[in-house]
Parts: C-alpha cells; structure tokens; sequence
C-alpha cells in the first residue's frame, strides 16, 4: 500500500523535504574541517559581547525562576548524567565501507568509510539494530563502540519496509556488550521527555534532549511497491530532540533508559540538511515485532491489501464526494489482481488530473472493528495484528451505505 496524494507536485515536495539521517564522508570531512573556524568566530564573538556588556549602562534585571522549576532541574540534570552514562556503552557508531566510493583522492591504500550512522546493542549475541539505509549500500561494516573499541560487522537482515537491519559484530566477548531495553511505544505519549543518542556529524556520544511531539506519523518506506512509487511506513514518533545527520539508526529513548524508537528521518527546510525541529523515529514496538524475524530468517514478511489511499480529506472535498462522516481511509485506487481487487474493494472513478480527487471510492472507516481514523490505523493494525493469509473485515461506507467486506490478506 501507499499514500496517494491529490497533487503530484505536493508529493514530490513532501519527499524533497525530508531527509535520512545518514551521513556521507564529504559532509563528515567538511564538517572535521570547518570545527576550528566555527570555535575561533564563537570565541570571537563572546568576546565581543563580553566588552559589549561591560561598557553597557543597562538596569540589572533579575529574572526569578519558578519554585517548581528550581526544584525540578537539579533532579532532571542528575537523571540525565546517569542515564547516559548507563545507556552510552550500548549506543555504537557504524560506518560503511564499499558502493559509491567518495569523490576525493585519498592515498593508495588508504580506504574512507563511504558511509556514516548509528546503532545499539540488541543482546549479548552481538546483534546490532541500525537503519536499512545505513547500510543498504555498503560492503563492509565497521562498528565503534563507546570506549573506542572496534569490531567488524556483517549483515544478518535487511527491511526495506521498516527501514531497519541487524548487524552482527564479530570477535567481541558478551560480557563487553551492553544491550539496551526495548520499551513499549503504545504507552508513548506527546509530552513525554526524550533523549537521543548517537553520532550527527560523526560526533560520537551525543546526547540531545527534547518531547515526543506527536505520535502515529507516516513517511514513505524504502520498499517499492509493485505498481510503482514505494509502500507507506505508519507509527512514526515525531521529536523535537535534534537529530541531525549521522544520528540514523541510533536510538531514541525514554527516561527510563527504554528505546522506544530508533531514529530514521528529519524535517528540513530548502538545502539545508539539519535538524529544524521535527525528526521521526520508528517505533520500538517495529523493532519487537521486525528484529526477531530478522535474526531467525533474514528478512520480514509484510501483509498486503493494494490500495492507494488518501485520508484527512479537507472539508469541502468531503462534501464534494457527499461522504457520510469526516474520518478513514479514502480508496483512491485498487491495484488489479490485488487482494483488495479480489475482495471487491473499490477505488475512486479515474480522473486526467492529479489535483482532483475523483468521486466513488469506498471509505474504509474499520478493520475487524478497529477504528480507522487514519491512512496510519490502517497500516498499524495491518503490520502489527495481521499476518499474510489471514481474513480480515473492512467496515466500508459505499455510496453512502455502510457495509463489511471480507479481504485474504495477501503478502507484499
């Protein structure tokens, strides 16, 4: 399945806008380069307005924090320097070797990494849980633990529609390997205080703090579907915790010291590949349900319905199409010989525009009587509870009538 959008335009513009938080050699290199110039002007600069503030005839002003503030800060500043000192031995660097070789001479002999991310230590047998597009692309996998140790990886699985991979680490005795805690993202709530940890810019060890700003986002995966464009990816955690790139594939955690998401992608705005506030992780209950299968077998099987869909329809669109109610997944398209096409799903009337959403598509408003609000309830309940070859019921509204169709899932 995929998100079909009512403008062509808008969809290339929403992909344009998002960024993998992976990191290139160049950008690491410019980055190393740049770090004195940057520390000279800062120094500079506080310098300047250090005798700015001295030769300033400016009143005192006291600023008077809250008592619950002052209470809280000292308590908040000591939870962080634990946590990070108990998770930060699990939190790796990984950096990629072969594919797209950098385009810069290096000397004979001497071999850049091609590719830059992060990770975490799964368990005690060395699996390493990272992003598919961290290493997707390499040949050989170098991971650098917290105190500097060093091990070669190799591959143990690959999910285009999670986005994640497992690594495994050769050589490292298991009780050198820190596993970190998988929690329960459905008991993730906006509001909550976060941290991130890995290595953007390939500074190794950081630790940014910041709220889950939203929960149940959805972004493009990294597995195309067979009619074209790529299949969708649901449960995304949004953060305001700066993720840059280099921080892919390291995780997000609670308070706890519990990943509840392992960091994929970042909002930007024009050129500019940082962090402006709004990053998205995947959530950790994917990694519960995709890790293991990608250790027994390599690989996970996702179910398929085939459709394309639009939701969160704007109002006058609702009462173009004269829709009952102002919620669910609005069919689009069913793709042909699909498990949807099968069932008798329908799909809107076919239009010349893409800025048009055309008339007579099924409004999908339950699955097995789960409310579908959003593109992403679908999706959610389809990774998390079905599995390929099961029946499900859609409850539907056609034509204003509301019904149940039964569809045999089938497999991506």
């Amino acid at each position: 399945m995929r998100r079909a959008f009512p403008s062509g335009l808008g969809f290339v513009l929403l992909l344009s806008a998002l960024s993998l938080a992976c990191l290139s050699p160049l950008t690491l290199i410019r980055e190393w380069g740049s770090q004195r110039a940057w520390q000279a002007t800062l120094e500079g600069m506080a310098s300047q307005e250090q005798e700015t503030l001295s030769s300033s005839a400016a009143p005192e002003v006291t600023v008077k924090a809250s008592s619950g503030l002052q209470a809280a800060a000292p308590d908040l500043e000591g939870l962080l320097v634990d946590l990070y000192q108990r998770v930060s031995p699990g939190v790796v660097a990984i950096r990629v070797y072969g594919g797209q070789a950098p385009s810069t001479e290096v000397p004979l002999g001497f071999e850049l990494p091609t590719g830059q991310g992060s990770g975490f230590v799964y368990d005690k047998e060395g699996h390493i849980v990272t992003n598919y597009h961290v290493v997707a692309d390499g040949e050989k996998f170098e991971v650098v633990f917290a105190n500097g140790d060093k091990a070669w990886a190799e591959i143990v699985g690959l999910d285009r529609g999670s986005d994640l991979a497992v690594l495994r680490v050769q050589d490292v005795p298991s009780d050198q390997l820190v596993p970190l805690p998988v929690g329960d993202s459905d008991q993730v709530q906006p509001g909550q205080i976060v941290v991130a940890l890995g290595n953007p810019f390939g500074l190794r060890g950081t630790m940014t703090l910041g709220i889950v700003s939203a929960r149940g986002r959805t972004l493009p995966s990294e597995q195309e579907a067979q009619q074209g464009g790529v299949f969708s990816m649901g449960d995304l955690i949004q953060t305001d915790a700066a993720i840059n790139p280099g921080n892919s594939g390291g995780p997000l955690l609670n308070l706890q010291g519990e990943v509840i998401g392992v960091n994929r992608a970042i909002r930007t705005e024009g050129l500019v590949r940082a962090n402006v506030g709004v990053g998205f992780a995947i959530a950790s209950n994917w990694v519960r349900m995709v890790v293991p299968e990608l250790i027994r077998t390599g690989e996970f099987v996702y179910p398929y319905l085939g459709i394309q869909a639009q939701d969160d329809l704007p109002l006058a669109v609702i009462e173009k199409l004269n829709l009952p109610v102002d919620y669910g997944v609005y069919v689009v398209e069913v793709v042909p010989g699909s498990p949807a096409d099968r069932a008798g799903l329908r799909g809107a009337e076919a239009t010349e525009s893409p800025h048009v959403i055309p008339p007579g598509g099924d409004l999908i408003v339950a699955i097995n009587d789960y409310p579908v609000y959003t593109f992403d309830d679908l999706i959610s309940y389809l990774v998390t509870k079905v599995r390929p070859g099961d029946t499900v019921t859609l409850t539907i509204y056609r034509d204003g009538k509301k019904m149940d169709v039964e569809v045999t899932v089938g497999s991506r």
